[in-house]
């Protein structure tokens, strides 16, 4: 048996340092966590350490440091200057740092494995703590580690960064530690979080190649429009004669961008700051949301990812033990359409009086009559979870088509379009050349 040295932390967040034996460091570290203790170094003494050690009880823990430690998230008996302080930084730091739906999906994943692996939960986050990836993540999960060091449930530690882990998360962690099931919750989330954004990047891909083409085409319409038509402009002044139509409409565009580009930049540049903050608000954004879903292909590609996104939260908040009113609260502010969120809203309040979930659903119209129905008996067999599971594979299947659908109607139609803008422009200097031509040669 070897002998190690550890320093560690105690729940309450003390110092604690010891020595203890064991066959191997990881089995220490397993030791360790049992007496909850989350192991801050450990190291295996040498021989005139032990002699030393072997006059002392084995295990035996020495006394806290005297050195005071740096406040932490957790609180402390700092003063009340500095505790407002520290208190103010915190607020800053969760008003600026956040983890995004990658670094979220990756936190979770390997908290999972190594919650899995036998870990406990205080020495499994300080073990990603200690990580140090350089990204403001870290803030997020040192604050976690020290909360859940300190005594704080994991639940309870997450909801105060509302902005990192929404109310599906918290609520799912909460009701695996209620049953001791974390592991298991973790790893249906990582299930979850991935769904959930091969769909973002499923529908992110099929804009990406739309918005290259049309930059593009935009951008060699301006540098015809700056560059290359005044030169054509003042070699037909020169030449004298009348101009077509086309040419002479094409012109004034270039002379008026030429005059009044500052103009139009600066309005471009306002007018679209005004319509990002008139979005914002709740009628704008009903606006915006009720013109995506009445789109003809991008308006499948929406509602697809909607339901598809409705089906698989609910099913794991109902899987997981959430009651059904909680669990549609969470849905509701889940889904990023707000006509579809207030339809989930609506069939909530019926819900409440008794009624299925599925009735009210139909009842707006806004929700597709065969998800409905499939619901309904997923109701009738008690068996909602499953049947939430399997109209959410549906609509991913559904959002796979609609995409390629997409794709495939926007390519030539962007290619269209900027050969429409492009033709029009060689046309026209065309058929200048030609009418000035033939004015010479007659």
């Amino acid at each position: 048996m070897a002998q190690f040295r550890y320093v560690a932390k105690n729940r309450t967040g003390e110092r604690q340092e010891g020595t203890l034996e064991a066959p191997d460091k990881r089995t220490l570290m397993l030791q360790l966590g049992r007496l909850g203790f989350v192991p801050i170094s450990v190291a295996e003494t040498s021989a005139k350490d032990k002699a030393s050690a072997a006059e002392k009880p084995k295990g035996a823990a020495r006394p806290p440091a005297k050195a005071p430690a740096p406040p932490a998230p957790s609180g402390g008996s700092a003063p009340a200057g500095s505790a407002r302080k520290w208190f103010r930084f915190e607020k800053s730091i969760r008003g600026r740092v956040r983890m995004k739906m990658g670094e979220l999906l990756l936190f979770t994943s390997e908290l999972s494995d190594l919650l899995a692996s036998g870990m406990t939960l205080g020495s499994a986050l300080h073990a990603l703590a200690q990580r140090g990836t350089g990204k403001p993540q870290d803030v997020i999960v040192t604050n976690l580690r020290d909360e859940v060091v300190a005594g704080s449930s994991l639940s309870g530690a997450l909801s105060k960064w509302p902005d990192s882990f929404p109310g599906l998360y918290v609520s799912m962690v909460k009701a695996g530690e209620a049953s001791g099931q974390l592991p298991g919750v973790l790893e249906r989330l990582v299930k979850h979080y991935e769904r959930a954004l091969a769909a973002r990047e499923k529908v992110a891909t099929a804009m990406v190649y739309p918005l290259i083409v049309t930059l593009v085409g935009f951008g060699a319409m301006i540098f015809m429009m700056i560059f290359v038509i005044p030169r054509f402009s003042a070699m037909f002044e020169e030449l004298g004669g009348t101009l077509p139509l086309p040419t002479r409409i094409l012109i004034g565009l270039s002379k008026g961008l030429l005059k009044y580009g500052w103009a139009l930049a600066i309005g471009a540049v306002f007018g679209i700051a005004a319509l990002r903050r008139l979005l914002k608000t709740p009628a704008g954004r009903d606006w915006k949301d009720r013109a995506l879903l009445r789109l003809p292909v991008a308006g499948h590609i929406v509602r697809a990812n909607a339901f598809a996104n409705f089906a698989h939260t609910l099913g794991t908040l109902l899987a997981n033990g959430v009651q059904v009113l909680q669990a549609l609260a969470i849905v509701e502010h889940t889904v990023d359409n707000s006509v579809i969120a207030k339809a989930i809203r609506g069939a909530k309040d019926r819900v409440t009086d008794g009624s299925t979930i599925s009735r009210p659903l139909s009842q707006d119209g806004v929700f597709p009559r065969l998800l409905t129905d499939m619901l309904a008996i997923g109701e009738e067999s008690g068996d909602m979870a499953g049947a939430l599971e399997h109209i959410g594979r549906r609509y991913d299947n559904e959002l796979d088509r609609a995409v390629k659908v997409f794709t495939t109607i926007l390519e030539p139609l962007m290619m269209l379009l900027i050969a429409v803008g492009v033709g029009f422009v060689a046309i026209s200097m065309l058929m200048a050349v030609f009418e000035l031509t033939s004015g010479l040669n007659t």
